[in-house]
């Protein structure tokens, strides 16, 4: 029986729900899944330039595990680059590292600080929000 999956720690949710090519003239039917925690093995190592080490400490996990997620990752954006595929974001086996809201409205994501109750969006005060953590 294999052991059970560790969830691993997001900081925050990736700006985007997917990306589409433009003008392959495929529809939408195929696709491929990018899971939050392969959105932050990316975002640690490329854009914010951390080592395998320093990002999979920030993250819980071990090196080794931090080096599968990021190649996982590495491979389905080159997937999706060369077989012109959409790319959807996927929540995964994660877990963020506080509550994060989107606005149904705006589109706008945001964490309310644990001092407030009010369950609004502060770009438009709209109610109309859903709970990105799941």
């Amino acid at each position: 029986m294999p052991r059970r999956r560790r969830l691993r720690k997001v900081v925050a949710p990736p700006n985007f729900k997917g990306y589409r090519p433009y003008g392959s003239g495929r529809n939408a039917v195929d696709y491929v899944e990018l899971f939050y925690e392969e959105y932050e093995a990316i975002k640690l190592a490329d854009y914010n330039l951390m080592n395998h080490e320093e990002a999979s400490s920030l993250m819980g996990i071990s090196r080794a595990t931090f080096a599968r997620i990021y190649e996982s990752a590495r491979r389905k954006i080159a997937q999706a680059l060369v077989g012109s595929l959409e790319i959807r974001a996927v929540y995964g086996n994660a877990v963020l590292d506080k509550s994060w809201y989107s606005c149904l409205k705006c589109h706008v994501r945001f964490t309310i600080p644990r001092s407030l109750n009010q369950e609004e969006c502060p770009v438009c005060a709209s109610k109309e929000i859903e709970l990105l953590n799941k």
